[in-house]
């Protein structure tokens, strides 16, 4: 699916089995209802973002000037233009919204991330969020560097001898990022335990009833190769599991990251 728009007209798209999890699981256990996950898919998920402390200055330098372009991108805190109906309804201290102009560079390197939605039932919600926050969090630092960052989200599983996976494209590079719409698909349990369920059910009906029978597989790595042959070098994130200690904090999961991101020559 090379678009989030595709992704979500097939995550849409009517059942081809009864009772699939997608619509009809346990809300609780997804994190959303059927109803929820997808208005948090569209309008994106409000989450204040931790500072993160790294060698922007040097990137910056390595990406060059080259032609930059301003874009206006929303900004939440606690004072602001406008009000977040969403986010104050929910409580979130950060409900003002400001439109805060950005650079965005046409120069500079383009690193993708194929990132796995498939995890165990058992991964609690907190390990997800701990993930897909710090992601979030280092990749708005480089894209204000001046790099582009492409990133996928990626099913994967196995069903006896059978593996099934799809991919989904949720930040195209070169476009202002929608920290939203990545904080969803990154760091919210609903991303698998309703859209991607969705799917699924409403893929061939085989394949769809085969899934559902087997509570959708077991979870698989990802691989470079479930993207397309044009796409150079992307680094794949390991699947979460419960015993891992790296996303078992916040502060654990952006050290991760951090590490992660210099090794790839992204930070100092």
């Amino acid at each position: 699916m090379p678009s989030w728009t595709e992704f979500l007209d097939l995550a849409r798209a009517p059942d081809s089995i009864p009772d699939g999890a997608g619509r009809h699981g346990d809300s609780r256990w997804a994190g959303a209802s059927w109803d929820e996950a997808l208005e948090l898919a569209a309008a994106g998920w409000t989450r204040a973002l931790p500072e993160v402390d790294v060698g922007i200055a040097a990137l910056r330098e390595r990406s060059g000037d080259g032609l930059r372009s301003t874009t206006l991108l929303p900004c939440w805190d606690v004072t602001g233009g406008e009000v977040d109906v969403g986010a104050y309804l929910s409580g979130v201290p950060e409900c003002m919204v400001d439109a805060v102009p950005s650079w965005t560079s046409a120069r500079g390197r383009v690193v993708t991330f194929l990132v796995p939605a498939s995890c165990s039932h058992t991964v609690a919600h907190r390990t997800i969020r701990n993930r897909g926050i710090a992601l979030a969090a280092l990749c708005t630092a480089i894209i204000e560097a001046g790099h582009s960052v492409e990133i996928w989200s990626g099913f994967s599983a196995r069903v006896g001898r059978e593996r099934f996976s799809a991919v989904a494209k949720v930040i195209p590079a070169g476009e202002p990022l929608d920290v939203g719409r990545l904080l969803f698909a990154m760091a919210h349990p609903a991303m698998l335990r309703r859209l991607w369920f969705g799917v699924w059910d409403s893929s061939a009906r085989r394949s769809a009833a085969l899934l559902k029978r087997s509570r959708y597989g077991i979870p698989h790595p990802s691989r470079a190769e479930d993207l397309a042959e044009d796409i150079a070098d992307p680094y794949v994130f390991p699947n979460l599991d419960r015993h891992d200690t790296r996303w078992a904090t916040l502060d654990s999961a952006r050290t991760w990251c951090e590490d992660l991101f210099r090794g790839l020559g992204l930070l100092n």
